[in-house]
């Protein structure tokens, strides 16, 4: 077949996410090695988002390749009612890098999955409904894991699934209270939740979920204090906190998991993504020993045909193997500020850049239109102008792939990349920043 028929075949027949069917043309990729993506017609581009933030270790790691084809000519799949060797090898390789006693382990196929049966377990362990969740927090596509994102991508999913409430969590850049800096609010949005919490009943709230740092809307970095704030919450009132940890988790952050970088042991984690780098779909609730010991006495209902997937979980062992004796997770801790510190640069430089915020190797760069006053230069669903496209398409004409939206440009690399191929990046998007700056300058 020729690279055209491929293109055709790609339009007549394939449906895409979030996206209007049809209306652009999509690279189509070949194959991947590293850092580094092939498009069918042989060009490379650095991938600068790990495709959708999960392929942490690179593209086509061998020793996960070999994991994986080895554990197909043993055993691929046995229904989720039978164990495996290797499903109960990789789920004591992840009760010993999660924090606290969060050693119990239910495996899904992905993290809007794992969000889903996150729900339900605070549901049937608490005997209560309603889920509290932040605003600009997104937590997947399906039913209920749409309902309780707060973002624009629940809108056309609307009515929401019952008992999804909202709350307004730290932006302290755009402090949702109007106030210039953190010492001045004295945690403002922690004091108002509380207040929903009162007001809303608290013996009727299953679950507050957070994103340790919320990505899609920002890479939104919330203090220590609110963190910890929502813990003494949950415990004050037999509440659940859920850690959704999809996109924060394996060493995206600079640590195994991004709640620890605040101190606080939640009672339920939901990863996916970096847990098995993509290379098989698979996801996961981790919760602690309360809710086990609970479901020792009263049956977990909850059931997927390919729940621990004997191929999946071969993959994700792998893949923990080499962020171990790759040092990954602290090399993502260094590298990560060393990044941060090549985005400082870019602020001090480009007048459109108004922030950047990073943590381990993720990183955002928040674009304005004027530093001062921080008038967004797209506007909240672009609804000024969009200048997203335009850096996309610069950016992959030079051979970047990454991910920008409305105000924000966001950087995950694989957390195997050296310095100098960062060096490369960055000055790509320095260059494609020059779009945004002539903006600046013309109004």
């Amino acid at each position: 077949m020729t690279n055209e028929e491929i293109r055709q075949w790609d339009k007549e027949h394939c449906v895409y996410c979030w996206k209007k069917q049809r209306s652009t043309q999509p690279i189509i990729m070949e194959r991947a090695e590293g850092i580094y993506q092939y498009d069918i017609d042989g060009k490379r581009y650095i991938d600068f988002c790990s495709g959708l933030l999960s392929i942490n270790i690179g593209h086509g790691n061998k020793h996960v390749l070999d994991a994986m084809k080895a554990q197909m000519d043993k055993l691929c799949y046995v229904g989720s009612m039978f164990g495996t060797d290797v499903r109960a090898k990789l789920c004591k390789m992840i009760s010993e890098v999660t924090p606290g006693d969060l050693n119990h382990v239910f495996f899904t196929n992905g993290g809007a999955e794992a969000v889903e049966n996150a729900l339900k377990a605070a549901r049937w362990y608490t005997g209560r409904q309603k889920i509290y969740s932040a605003w600009r927090g997104y937590h997947g596509a399906t039913a209920g894991a749409i309902s309780i994102t707060g973002d624009p991508r629940r809108w056309p999913a609307e009515p929401a699934v019952p008992g999804a409430g909202k709350f307004f969590g730290p932006y302290c850049y755009r402090c949702p209270f109007g106030y210039k800096n953190e010492n001045e609010c004295k945690m403002q949005c922690l004091e108002v939740l509380k207040t929903q919490v009162m007001i809303e009943g608290p013996k009727t709230i299953a679950a507050i979920i957070i994103e340790p740092i919320v990505g899609t809307s920002g890479l939104i970095v919330p203090p220590k204090e609110f963190v910890k704030g929502v813990r003494q919450l949950c415990d004050e009132n037999g509440i659940v906190m859920i850690s959704d940890e999809v996109m924060a988790g394996w060493g995206r952050c600079g640590k195994w998991f991004g709640i620890e970088h605040f101190d606080v042991v939640p009672d339920i984690i939901t990863t996916a993504k970096g847990l098995t780098s993509s290379y098989v779909p698979l996801g996961a609730v981790i919760w602690n020993k309360k809710i086990m010991d609970h479901f020792c006495q009263t049956p977990f209902t909850g059931g997927l045909t390919y729940s621990a997937h004997a191929l999946a979980c071969a993959a994700a062992v792998a893949n923990i193997e080499v962020y171990k004796k790759e040092n990954l997770i602290e090399k993502s801790a260094k590298d990560g500020d060393y990044l941060g510190q090549k985005l400082i640069e870019l602020k001090e430089n480009h007048p459109s850049v108004g922030d950047v915020r990073w943590k381990g190797l993720w990183a955002c760069i928040e674009l304005v239109e004027n530093k001062i006053s921080k008038e967004p230069i797209a506007g909240y669903v672009d609804a000024k102008r969009n200048v997203s496209l335009e850096l996309n398409k610069r950016l992959i004409a030079m051979g970047l792939t990454l991910f920008a939206k409305w105000d924000f440009i966001f950087i995950a690399p694989p957390l195997i990349i050296t310095r100098p191929q960062i060096d490369e990046a960055i000055a790509m998007i320095d260059k494609a920043l020059e779009y945004t700056d002539e903006i600046v300058k013309k109004v």
